[in-house]
């Protein structure tokens, strides 16, 4: 990473800071979750930036994947899990909290769990431990608080434009002897009441471009251009696109899915309906020194 690339990462850091604080200051019960994440994704623009990806406000049971469509009306409520991106020229700083607006116990000491597990996993990483002792510290630490770390959602590498790079990085011990060399990863452990298990559900209306095609209808072709442009290979959603082309690009959307130009992701769910909770930084580590840019 060059002084160039690597100011920018920075610079997505130190704005997602600034969206983390502004994004607790306007999240209320009973609010709407559209209205949240428009909110959220205007103040990054304001800030210099762009999203990363679409904001995630996942409640209760579903771990990952959800994001508000054009016309949603539900209201934040349970334990709502608020995950967001800051791109600085295709330089994503991804971090995520969990706020719990049930006053619930349980739910707080879940939050705290997967708080304490983030924390430890960053120090693992400062220690130079591999792979699979992370893990290890993200599952002992949830356990420990009485919960079950989700298996099958890691954290990940980041590069320019791809979100998701390279490595992966565990929330239970894999047994995996790797170790985090120069690069940005984002580490983000998930605890739930549940089983430690998701599954593919609904479409989360979430989508990524793939394999870009020529098509023959112009509207689809001009939307398949804006895509290329605006996003690249980052992920956006049919929320952004109805605001651009209107509601009839929802159906372009569903050819280009059908077409493998774009893939849509499922929301992801707990297997066993139990509430999660995720907690997450990104890291920069350049020569044994590891940086949380996103704190």
């Amino acid at each position: 990473m060059n002084p160039t690339q690597k100011q920018k990462i920075i610079k997505a850091g130190q704005i997602a800071v600034q969206i983390r604080e502004y994004a607790k200051s306007i999240i209320k019960k009973d609010k709407p979750l559209l209205e949240i994440a428009e909110q959220i994704e205007s103040k990054i623009i304001e800030l210099g930036a762009k999203p990363g990806f679409p904001t995630n406000l996942s409640i209760n049971e579903i771990a990952a994947h959800y994001t508000p469509t054009y016309d949603d009306n539900t209201i934040a409520h349970g334990l709502l899990k608020v995950d967001f991106g800051v791109s600085v020229d295709g330089w994503i700083a991804d971090t995520a909290f969990s706020v719990d607006l049930e006053n619930s116990d349980e739910n707080k000491k879940l939050i705290a769990a997967s708080e304490k597990a983030l924390q430890e996993a960053i120090k693992s990483v400062k220690q130079n431990k591999n792979l699979g002792q992370i893990g290890e510290k993200i599952q002992d630490t949830i356990t420990e608080a009485g919960f079950s770390p989700i298996k099958n959602l890691s954290g990940h590498q980041i590069e320019q434009y791809n979100l998701h790079a390279g490595l992966t990085i565990p929330n239970y011990n894999t047994q995996s002897v790797k170790t985090l060399n120069n690069g940005i990863y984002a580490i983000e452990p998930f605890a739930t009441t549940g089983q430690g298990q998701v599954y593919d559900s609904k479409d989360s209306g979430i989508y990524k471009l793939i394999t870009p095609k020529n098509v023959r209808d112009k509207t689809a072709r001009e939307i398949v251009n804006y895509i290329i442009e605006e996003y690249k290979t980052i992920p956006f959603c049919s929320r952004w696109i109805v605001k651009k082309f209107g509601t009839r690009a929802l159906i372009y959307l569903k050819q280009l899915e059908q077409q493998e130009i774009i893939h849509q992701f499922k929301q992801l769910i707990e297997k066993a309906k139990g509430k999660v909770s995720q907690t997450e930084h990104t890291i920069l580590i350049e020569n044994q020194k590891v940086t949380t840019i996103t704190k």
